[in-house]
């Protein structure tokens, strides 16, 4: 089977991290993603799900925005954090 080279750019940091995880589970970078090649074209889709962390939604941040807004003003109650 005759192979071809694909070109991916990436963030350097992000890359230095995905190929340790890659080392870590005894593969490189090419096998890695020919896995992830082979998994999309079998299932005709994206082989995992990708979703949008709701936290940076529009309303969200509007919230946020506006409960910062307040707690600067001095109105509202603060909050301790605390661990789960």
């Amino acid at each position: 089977m005759a192979t071809a080279s694909i070109t991916i750019r990436m963030d350097a940091g992000l890359k230095k991290r995905i190929e340790k995880l890659f080392t870590e589970i005894g593969m490189n970078t090419t096998t890695a993603f020919t896995v992830f090649a082979k998994a999309a074209v079998r299932q005709w889709k994206i082989p995992f799900e990708i979703a949008g962390d709701p936290f940076y939604s529009e309303a969200n941040q509007t919230r946020l925005s506006a409960s910062i807004a307040a707690l600067n003003a001095g109105k509202g109650t603060p909050h301790e954090l605390f661990n789960e």
